[in-house]
């Protein structure tokens, strides 16, 4: 492998994990660009990603706003039971964790603070929440790929996969995993934000067969290892109940003057989820 200028330590040690996201071919570095022997080229960008989209747009992904409002939300530590949550019921053994939606690192980042011998890489398609990522852990790296295509890794390249709020490729996700290898999803539950949805109508609701879906989708390459309920309450202003609506997906569907009630005052909000740790079959 030809290296002429560095690359960020947390990507160099996920590149031999990487194929060609075209002809699936071994990927080479040469300088600060990623080629295969069918000269597909993929370049590292200045702020420490790589982009491994083949041109086919993505289905999902945040753009600029709903990335800063993300970050900013989540830099207050509101979050921060949730991301205890992960920690604590990701195995202690996981060395390899691939984060797949994982938007601005704030989730594997707290992962990788309580794994000191574990490296991450953090996959999104916003270009935004990618810049976060890069540098959101010394030991996080960060990629952009369609999650709902054939994943440009390995096989057997992760023995976590770690998957909050974000889209589920399940073939995907027991492909690129050890034999034994872990899955952790994190999703809402019915009554999660149900104070913000309530005062703000054009927010996204949750399916009411969520479970049933995840368990339908799951259950034929996972055993379903432990469950776990987190909540809790926030206490909210009208700033960061703006940057809560605003970073989720219900930022593409609520105008802004459905913001209105959320302009002054404080609000109780609970944030209702479900963790879920699940074994490779």
């Amino acid at each position: 492998m030809l290296v002429s200028r560095p690359v960020p330590a947390p990507l160099a040690s996920w590149l031999d994990s990487l194929v060609c996201p075209r002809c699936r071919r071994a990927l080479e570095l040469v300088d600060r660009t990623l080629r295969c022997a069918e000269r597909h080229s993929f370049d590292i960008a200045r702020a420490g990603y790589v982009s491994l989209l083949t041109g086919t747009p993505a289905t999902s992904g945040d753009d600029d706003d709903m990335a800063r409002a993300r970050d900013t939300f989540l830099a207050t530590g509101a979050y921060a039971p949730l991301q205890d949550a992960i920690a604590d019921l990701a195995p202690s053994a996981a060395r390899r964790i691939l984060d797949i939606g994982g938007g601005t690192g704030y989730y594997l980042a707290g992962l990788l603070d309580q794994l000191p011998a574990a490296q991450g890489l953090g996959v999104d398609t916003s270009v935004r929440a990618l810049r976060f990522a890069a540098r959101a852990h010394p030991r996080a790296a960060a990629a952009s790929w369609d999650v709902f295509t054939r994943f440009p890794l390995r096989d057997a390249v992760a023995d976590l996969v770690l998957d909050v709020f974000a889209p589920r490729n399940p073939e995907q996700f027991a492909r690129v995993l050890e034999p034994g290898g872990h899955l952790l999803v994190v999703r809402p539950d019915a009554d999660h934000l149900a104070q913000l949805r309530a005062q703000v109508p054009g927010m996204v609701g949750v399916d009411p067969r969520k479970e049933e879906r995840l368990h339908e989708a799951l259950d034929p390459l996972f055993t379903t290892v432990r469950t776990v309920p987190v909540r809790f309450d926030l206490s909210l202003g009208a700033a960061l109940a703006r940057d809560l609506v605003a970073m989720t997906p219900s930022a593409r569907h609520v105008a802004d003057e459905q913001l209105r009630p959320l302009l002054t005052g404080t609000r109780e909000v609970t944030v209702s989820v479900r963790a879920s740790l699940h074994r490779r079959r």
